[in-house]
């Protein structure tokens, strides 16, 4: 089965080619619209400025592509940053993002008396189910941001985190899965999430 990895100059792509390699998954890494759809599920990885990030997608034309695949019904991945711009809007630099999970990324309330990014270890809320098939429910994964995902309607919240308040940490919409934290370098329980996704 090969997985297509999103290449928009915005992602973490190294820690994510490592990881899929442990686990021995097919892959290519590509901005190539072609090359993309041919691919039966697709990973979006994403670091860094969410504004920033939708104009490398935009210069490559890989908005069409993901709205494309979305729309052929095969898996989407997202991670961090990728979990953010899937949605209608983001906080960060007044973004319009790709739209393709109703909601919107907001940045965390700077009263609430704890760091600004949020960046370690925290545990996800889960139901050990899916795409958390195998995960322990204390399991911890590795977080880095300011901002986190609010998507609208709230069945579409598979995975809870507080860090100072609860906050949405995993969203399944239709065909599309995200994590706000990466699964990439969280450690055996990241590398079976990762398996669960390459293998449903």
């Amino acid at each position: 089965m090969k997985i297509g990895i999103v290449d928009y100059n915005a992602g973490n792509l190294t820690s994510v080619t490592s990881a899929l390699n442990y686990i021995g998954a097919d892959y290519i890494v590509s901005s190539d619209h072609e090359q993309l759809m041919k691919c039966e599920k697709l990973i979006f990885p994403g670091v860094g400025e969410a504004n920033w990030a939708m104009e490398q997608l935009n210069k490559r034309g890989l908005e069409t592509t993901l709205n494309e695949f979305k729309n052929s019904g095969k898996p989407i991945l997202g991670i961090c940053l990728g979990s953010q711009i899937i949605l209608d809007y983001s906080e960060e630099s007044n973004t319009q993002c790709l739209g393709l999970v109703p909601g919107k990324a907001k940045l965390f309330p700077k009263d609430m008396g704890l760091k600004i990014p949020h960046i370690g270890w925290n545990t996800v809320e889960h139901s050990g189910e899916g795409i958390f098939k195998g995960i322990p429910k204390d399991a911890s994964f590795y977080f880095v941001h300011s901002y986190y995902v609010k998507p609208k309607d709230r069945e579409c919240v598979i995975g809870l985190t507080n860090y100072g308040i609860d906050f949405c940490s995993a969203v399944k919409h239709k065909n599309i899965t995200a994590f706000q934290f990466h699964p990439e370098k969280s450690g055996e329980v990241g590398l079976q999430l990762l398996r669960n996704f390459v293998e449903a």
